[in-house]
């Protein structure tokens, strides 16, 4: 039994691969825990009915997959540590494998899940989110730097990106269940559909195979991939960047078939700084993971990483106008509300609106974390945490820089174009704020 989490693809996955080499039967499975229905600490959901839709789009095309492979895709709504148990009873199950996880309420899952297994059921589990593999690390874990640069330089120099894992052998049709088992609706996790917004940058759909098609037009197609560095600081349109991350928060589309699509793209059409520059924000995205893998629930903790105190406040009216786009920037508003109705927001949108929350209404960050975590179609734990620790002086941020919001628009959206489409009538050139200037 194959047991699926952030790992939704059958191409370039280990579990797989190594379940059908060694047996001629193989279940996968997948459930939906029901702690993600549940409130956060901060009154915010754990997940949002667009993020939902995006994940039971991806499990419909997984499920596609593996029927053409003979592997049956058990979805469910309970906790893993009840169900893995009952199918492996079921189905005499003697094998179990998964993709890590090490934060807090994954490796709780994980605990709970291995206590109640059967002695006979041997299990396997891979690091198999990474860019590059942490068994190739030139340093241990306690040695990871705390800074990303020199992450980053030690990381190109001294360690290989290891080629994509080879696709799973073919199964006999006599692996499949004869019992189907249908993917839940929204309806059933007390959910109503929504609609995407008319506005949204890109109609993001859930599986590999969408996440291939974007790779092939923005690389391809389009080669918009060759000017990533240029445009990576949009705001508005399809390609001003990649659109990668749903896919690969979770795990539809892995880093490592990014990474050898560009070498691929590279050798056969144009190397350039646009080029690395998708390659390094794969690096940054893989350092993160290793940073909460060093420091474990320090990434959820007021003072992060750094245990750094400052004088925050929780003031539920400034969060509220924050989180209805309901703030004296018009700037700020504008993200706030993209979010709102699209699960998604550019990265300069992301930093903007995290330091505006953190570093000038001083609200506890954790707070903008959790809503992120509801809100956005590619949350990631690591990324996520990690970068809100940055923005908010408490990550791997040496120079704790507060971003000139009124300066980004300026320089982002100098004809206010991205403002005036969300805000529409609401739109407003008045500030009641002053702010300095980023040192970057």
């Amino acid at each position: 039994m194959v047991w699926l989490r952030n790992d939704l693809r059958f191409t370039d996955h280990q579990a797989f691969y190594e379940a059908c080499s060694q047996y001629d039967r193989v279940l996968a499975y997948y459930t939906f825990e029901p702690n993600l229905y549940s409130d956060q600490q901060w009154g915010f959901k754990k997940i949002s009915a667009l993020r939902v839709q995006f994940i039971l789009q991806t499990l419909q095309a997984l499920k596609e997959v593996l029927n053409k492979n003979n592997i049956s895709l058990i979805v469910e709504q309970r906790v893993a540590a009840e169900g893995i148990p009952f199918w492996v009873q079921h189905y005499d199950v003697v094998q179990l494998y998964y993709q890590k996880e090490w934060t807090f309420e994954e490796q709780e899952i994980q605990t709970q899940l291995e206590n109640r297994l059967p002695e006979k059921v041997r299990i396997t589990s891979y690091y198999d989110q990474f860019l590059y593999h942490p068994d190739d690390l030139p340093v241990t874990l306690e040695q990871l730097p705390e800074v990303f640069t020199v992450f980053r330089k030690r990381a190109e120099k001294e360690m290989k990106v290891r080629p994509l894992i080879p696709m799973p052998k073919m199964l006999q049709q006599a692996s499949l269940l004869e019992q189907d088992f249908p993917l839940p609706t929204l309806s059933d996790f007390g959910m109503q559909p929504k609609k995407l917004s008319s506005q949204s940058v890109f109609p993001f759909s859930g599986g590999t195979a969408a996440a291939k098609d974007r790779m092939a037009s923005y690389f391809w197609k389009t080669n918009k991939l060759s000017f990533y560095k240029k445009t990576r600081n949009g705001l508005l349109g399809t390609d001003y960047s990649s659109k990668f991350s749903p896919w690969l928060a979770n795990g539809a589309l892995s880093s490592r078939m990014i990474y050898w699509e560009v070498k691929k793209y590279e050798a056969q059409v144009k190397k350039n700084d646009s080029t690395y520059w998708l390659i390094f924000e794969l690096i940054w995205r893989d350092y993160f993971k290793y940073i909460s893998l060093k420091h474990g629930n320090a990434i959820f903790l007021q003072g992060g990483i750094l245990n750094r105190s400052y004088d925050w406040n929780t003031d539920p009216s400034s969060v509220e106008r924050w989180v209805t786009g309901r703030t004296p920037e018009p700037f700020v508003n504008a993200n706030m509300l993209e979010l709102q109705q699209t699960g998604f927001m550019s990265n300069r949108g992301r930093q903007n609106v995290a330091s505006y929350f953190a570093k000038n209404l001083k609200l506890d960050w954790r707070i903008g974390a959790a809503y992120f975590e509801e809100q956005l179609i590619d949350y990631d734990v690591h990324s996520n945490w990690c970068n809100w620790m940055y923005v908010a002086g408490v990550g791997n941020d040496p120079r704790d820089r507060v971003f000139n919001v009124a300066f980004q628009a300026e320089r982002y959206d100098p004809h206010k174009t991205y403002q005036q489409r969300w805000l529409q009538n609401n739109f407003s050139n008045d500030r009641t704020t002053d702010f300095r200037r980023p040192t970057e």
